[in-house]
């Protein structure tokens, strides 16, 4: 028989904690509320401990509704009259929290001041408040509840007796109890980023073809006129679990309000980022970080390259790999020729560059230099020609930098591009002159030509920003007029691209900003990364 003796640590008679309640580790911590009768449950309309409670047991009685006679040491707590030194303790019942259903109307895109995705912060930190008491008992309380013996006599008596002496749960001290209920949530959240953000769901169809946004309709028929500069955030986009890389808009006017993001979490999202500023789909094809993600030029597949040395061409629509490819070195830069669409060049930590056919999944072409990594890759002259940035520097100059390279031959142009003594981590195409920018780790924006001899114009510099190593990118407007860039102070500042005067300074990160990108066809959005793992879009 279970000892009457208060202990220090015990629970005490205002002790708040419900009777009969489960706590976080999943073990029934006192059985004292109700026993089953066998081959029944509780009544149906999910009853709580204190109705079932009631239909269990009289005052003054010593048998359940069944008939079964209930163990001794239950009946001081299920009769209060039978035991007037220890009286049962009802589980105080709190409101359960509720929010409405019905959502307000959207407001209006481009006149609303505050986001439509937005949420207040009060309202995200309150979760709802749900009974511990809802689920039925532990497996042990049905086990005491069926194991009756069906003999009679003595001998039958003291094997009931023994049966439900044993069955008793023996007594757990209140602090192991909640330490148990620490260690097993810490478990359940080391388990879970073990596995991913990707592990418990396989990737849903995504409808590529849908209607066009009512936002982008307006502009299809006509030309880009002009690129006004953004001034607020529209959408503020979290999910990355960690940095991301670069953003880019679905290159297909019609479909532009999609967003891709690539980051280091091991996944590529695609964002609605003109509507609803929600995540339409999230792709875990790597095992290790995404480093580049590109649209395919026809807007249904997303190239992705990463760490993991694996090459991946994810079909939006059903989430499978069109193609897949090992490489022998990790990918940092990926490019789709701009004609033929079915070749592309990647390049990584490595002193080659390869072009892959996906028609046949193989290496076609490779480009070797005296280097270590490459950076990025641009095309220049509609293919025939492309640029490639590289880590390659030396004490008095940095030849190598920047080389130019013949597409089909393999042959080099020329690497006596960049003379100063700074690494380019990215490099842009001007849409309308043949000209191009290189990001330097020197903290300005250095202006081509993208013809032969590749000349620098030492007249235009683009400063102000900070790079300081990270992978800044930067990008022209569809226009022309404007230029921008990341920084790595959380900033992304506008140029004007005529007088290299900045045009606004927008302060849109807490970290490094590393990637920035105007939309394709809305005159005055744009989007932004950073280094802590969020994405915003500007208007």
């Amino acid at each position: 028989m279970a000892s009457l003796v208060a202990y220090d640590d015990s629970d005490s008679e205002a002790e708040t904690e419900a009777a009969g309640s489960v706590n976080a580790t999943s073990q029934m911590t006192d059985t004292r509320d109700v026993v089953k009768p066998r081959g029944q449950d509780f009544a149906p309309g999910g009853l709580d401990v204190t109705e079932a409670g009631a239909l269990a047991t009289k005052p003054g009685s010593c048998e359940d509704p069944a008939g079964h006679r209930l163990p001794l040491a239950r009946l001081w707590r299920s009769d209060p009259g039978s035991c007037p030194s220890r009286r049962l303790q009802w589980p105080r019942t709190e409101p359960e929290v509720t929010f409405p259903t019905n959502e307000p109307p959207r407001p209006s895109l481009w006149a609303s001041h505050t986001p439509a995705g937005h949420v207040p912060l009060a309202a995200a930190h309150v979760k709802q408040v749900k009974p511990s008491w809802g689920t039925a008992g532990s497996p042990e309380l049905s086990f005491c509840a069926q194991t009756k013996c069906d003999t009679s006599g003595t001998n039958g008596s003291s094997l009931q007796r023994r049966r439900r002496e044993d069955c008793v749960i023996p007594y757990t001290p209140k602090r192991l109890r909640q330490l148990q209920a620490v260690g097993a949530e810490t478990g359940k959240s080391n388990e879970a980023e073990a596995r991913g953000p990707c592990a418990r769901r396989a990737p849903a169809p995504l409808c590529v073809a849908s209607r066009v946004s009512e936002f982008i309709q307006p502009y299809l028929d006509s030309p880009y006129k002009e690129t006004k500069i953004p001034r607020s955030v529209l959408f503020h986009l979290r999910g990355h679990r960690g940095p991301v890389n670069g953003v880019q808009w679905c290159p297909v006017p019609s479909q532009s309000h999609m967003l891709l993001s690539a980051s280091m979490d091991k996944t590529f999202r695609v964002w609605n980022a003109v509507d609803s500023g929600g995540c339409l789909q999230t792709y875990c094809p790597h095992s290790e970080a995404v480093r580049a993600a590109r649209w395919s030029p026809c807007g249904q597949r997303i190239l992705s390259g990463g760490f993991d040395f694996a090459l991946h061409l994810t079909d939006l629509e059903t989430g499978t790999q069109l193609f897949s490819g090992q490489s022998d070195f990790r990918i940092t830069t990926l490019k789709f020729h701009p004609k033929d669409h079915s070749l592309f060049v990647c390049g990584g930590f490595s002193s080659e560059i390869k072009a892959w056919d996906i028609r046949t999944g193989k290496v076609v072409r490779s480009y070797k230099a005296a280097i270590q990594q490459t950076l990025d890759i641009l095309f220049l002259q509609e293919g025939s020609e492309f640029l490639s940035s590289t880590d390659a520097s030396s004490r008095d100059s940095a030849d190598r930098t920047i080389i130019a390279w013949d597409f089909r031959s393999s042959a080099k142009i020329s690497n006596q591009i960049f003379h100063e003594r700074y690494t380019c981590p990215s490099l842009t195409l001007h849409p309308r002159e043949p000209v191009f920018l290189a990001q330097t780790n020197g903290n300005y924006l250095a202006l081509f030509s993208a013809v032969w001899p590749y000349r620098m114009s030492r007249r235009r510099r683009y400063e102000g920003h900070k790079v300081e190593g990270y992978s800044v990118g930067c990008e022209c407007s569809p226009d022309g007029d404007l230029l921008v860039t990341g920084s790595a102070d959380g900033r992304a500042l506008l140029y004007s691209f005529r007088t290299a005067s900045r045009a606004r300074i927008l302060p849109g990160h807490a970290q490094a900003c590393v990637g920035t990108t105007f939309h394709p066809v809305l005159p005055s959005v744009l989007a932004t990364c950073s280094w802590e793992g969020d994405v915003k879009i500007w208007h």
